[in-house]
């Protein structure tokens, strides 16, 4: 048996288990695929993706470029993966999803240190070292547990998975491939260019589809940063082009000017055969999706092979329940991981993964835990997480907001920049502090 319990095989459960291996605990890894898959999983593979292949923006300077490189600095199994895995993105960081998740399970499974067993584990016992980071789709039963310990229902919000189609049913007669803003090369994206009147079409379409019902014991509370397309379309005729389909810094270089609206997508496997519907994610019913996105310029014929969907994710009030070191406050030998602690994001959520692993090694070597200082994005984070003063604690993705203010006296554009240094430097520092090869 273990030393550590971690349960859950996605990206958070894995870096915390290839953290505890590294430090050289024993780990059992608890992974219901293949005897349950939950709504939104398809693979047996650990460390899945399902909405999207996106990790975002690549640049140092963002918030969660940021994150990034700290996790590169920090040992991230997650990174190293994404990073050998990548495809054309533009700006971001995008990965093949196959790829990507063998690179992470062949990793895990060589471990000596981790067993990896295959199958759920309904429960949990306060009194032994876990991390449980079972995601946004949490078990009915492990819910209850969890529910249970911290004395409160979970809060819970809806996500939304866009369509992905085939490369080949793309066309191109009435496409283009740029990246926003690059005037050079034929860019990452392919850009299906909307006039008025199409766009109009494709909107009063959209509004009068028939969506997936939201069953009765549902309250859907959907994160903002991820809103489903007909969700964003109540708002107003205008809000998709400024938001998924906004056109600013594309060019048709059919007409030479800017279109009234463009749905992007993005390259999502290595071969270049499968492209991501960038934004459009939605609960349409099939057949709506079927014929509404056909509506598209470029995509008449399109061939999807995964239709939008909703699925429901599960979260804790963290300034209720959680430490600054990831520990429940009542059960101090239980650690949370992943988007269950209420970040939001496949890399917020690993890099919950790293710390919540690392302090539970910490704990299994009578060292004591320890957290990154509040300029760096991980500390950021985990002071969103942990913050008392917050009244009403909602999911968040990493972002400058969260961090220290620069200096006053610093123009806008500087600030980035400064946040970066910054975080990177003191990163460093409390590495060396903490007296852990990372």
């Amino acid at each position: 048996m273990g030393e550590v319990i971690v349960i859950g095989g996605g990206l958070a459960g894995c870096e915390a288990a290839w953290r505890l291996a590294r430090a050289g605990v024993e780990v059992d890894l608890f992974e219901m695929k293949p005897q349950r898959f939950s709504a939104a999983h398809k693979s047996v593979q650990l460390a899945e993706l399902v909405c999207s292949n996106s990790l975002r923006s690549a640049d140092v300077n963002t918030a969660v470029g940021l994150l990034k490189e700290e996790m590169r600095r920090l040992g991230s199994l997650v990174m190293a993966a994404a990073d050998e895995n990548s495809v054309p993105a533009g700006r971001a960081l995008a990965v093949d999803r196959d790829r990507f998740a063998g690179f992470i399970t062949s990793r895990i499974e060589s471990l000596d240190r981790v067993r990896v067993i295959r199958e759920e584990a309904a429960g949990l016992d306060p009194d032994r070292l876990t991390v449980l980071a079972t995601g946004p789709l949490t078990s009915e039963a492990m819910s209850a547990c969890l529910s249970g310990m911290v004395g409160a229902e979970h809060l819970y919000f809806y996500d939304a998975i866009a369509p992905i189609v085939t490369a080949e049913s793309i066309d191109m007669d009435r496409a283009f491939t740029a990246s926003r803003y690059d005037e050079t090369g034929d860019g990452d994206y392919i850009n299906c260019p909307m006039n008025e009147a199409e766009y109009h079409r494709f909107y009063e379409t959209l509004m009068a589809a028939e969506k997936v019902p939201v069953r009765d014991f549902e309250d859907p509370r959907y994160f903002e940063g991820c809103l489903p397309i007909e969700v964003m379309a109540e708002r107003g005729p205008r809000t998709l082009t400024f938001g998924p389909m906004k056109p600013v810094g594309l060019t048709d270089p059919k007409t030479g000017e800017r279109p009234y609206a463009v749905v992007q997508l993005r390259m999502e496997n290595a071969e270049g055969t499968l492209y991501n519907m960038v934004g459009l994610q939605t609960r349409l019913k099939r057949p709506e999706q079927d014929r509404i996105f056909r509506l598209i310029p470029g995509l008449e014929g399109a061939e999807f092979v995964r239709y939008g969907s909703v699925h429901r994710n599960t979260f804790i009030y963290g300034p209720a329940h959680l430490d600054e070191f990831l520990r429940l406050r009542r059960f101090k030998k239980v650690f949370l991981a992943g988007q269950i602690t209420g970040v939001e994001g496949y890399v917020e959520s690993a890099a919950m993964g790293i710390l919540a692993g690392e302090n539970a090694a910490r704990a299994a070597r009578g060292r004591p835990p320890v957290t990154p200082p509040k300029t760096t994005a991980h500390g950021a984070l985990i002071k969103h997480l942990t913050d008392l003063s917050v009244k009403n604690f909602q999911p968040m993705n990493v972002n400058f907001g969260l961090v220290p203010p620069a200096p006053k006296g610093l123009g806008r554009k500087e600030r980035p920049a400064f946040y970066s240094h910054r975080a990177l430097g003191d990163l460093e520092v409390w590495i060396k502090e903490v007296e852990h090869d990372w």
